[in-house]
């Protein structure tokens, strides 16, 4: 990914009204400009995402997976995205904020900087030590679709975006011996869902796609021995053969052995083992 200098941001606090939708505060800031903004062409052609790898991401999104700069592969890319009228903006900061009310993704919904204008299309920024890290084109009168809009969006992994958003997240964000933030496609791990009456329960994520396992901590089973491998337990000696990963959140360690078939959580209370899921859990 390209490498840049550190970029000083300014907050302006922003409040105007676009597509119907108010516009949201500090949505786009101005800031002192990088060395080397992004400088490729803002119409590369894109596909529609197949499968969510890092190759269909970065094809999926055009030039704004060209922008950003990743300290890993790119965690999330697409494009083709479909506006009307009453959508589409009158100007391109309207365009951005439309890409908030029609997706709604997980991302941060402000602090935003033009990088890049070229004709009937504009890239937005988002960027953490001067470096993108989250990138949005928006384009003007494409075809059937008026005004300004978002035609594609892409952005580094969680984990690399500031703890004063990814605090008020679902994902947890880990950490290795280094003290370093760990990719939540390497280890992550969220509450269990309110709708489902799963809060009581943990979730644990390592890996991605094919490689991927995943464990729960199910205190008051509201997960049903038929989801997991084994039963929770709250309290069990470390195995002999299990090692210290490195991993921490909170108080947190994560220790595996060779077969990685539990996780076991060292605390400050003692330690956990939380059994393997038999297929990945999500409430739908």
């Amino acid at each position: 990914m390209r490498k840049r200098i550190a970029a000083t941001v300014i907050a302006l606090g922003l409040t105007t009204v676009g597509c119907g939708e108010e516009m949201r505060d500090d949505l786009v800031v101005t800031g002192t400009p990088p060395a080397t903004p992004y400088a490729g062409p803002l119409d590369l052609p894109f596909t529609v995402s197949a499968d969510g790898s890092e190759r269909e991401a970065e094809e999926s999104s055009g030039a704004a997976g060209r922008a950003l700069e990743c300290d890993g592969e790119i965690y999330a890319g697409s494009g083709g995205e479909t506006w009307t009228r009453a959508d589409g903006g009158s100007t391109p900061e309207e365009g951005l904020n439309a890409f908030f009310d029609m997706d709604q993704p997980q991302l941060p919904d402000h602090g935003y900087r033009i990088e890049s204008r070229q004709g009937d299309r504009v890239l937005f920024s988002y960027d953490v030590d001067g470096r993108t890290k989250v990138a949005v084109v928006v384009a003007k009168d494409q075809p059937d679709h008026p005004g300004w809009g978002p035609e594609t969006n892409a952005s580094c992994d969680p984990a690399e975006l500031p703890a004063s958003y990814t605090d008020a997240i679902s994902e947890e964000i880990w950490t290795d011996r280094a003290g370093h933030r760990v990719p939540t496609t390497v280890l992550t791990s969220y509450v269990g869902a309110e709708h489902c009456d799963w809060e009581s329960a943990h979730f644990l994520g390592m890996g991605r796609d094919e490689d991927s396992r995943q464990y729960a901590r199910d205190p008051n089973g509201v997960l049903g021995t038929e989801l997991l491998t084994a039963a929770y337990d709250g309290d069990v000696p470390m195995p002999a053969d299990a090692h210290d990963t490195g991993y921490r959140f909170e108080d947190w360690q994560l220790w595996l052995t060779d077969d990685k078939s539990t996780a076991y959580v060292r605390t400050s209370d003692g330690v956990e083992a939380w059994p393997e899921a038999k297929d990945f859990v999500a409430c739908m």
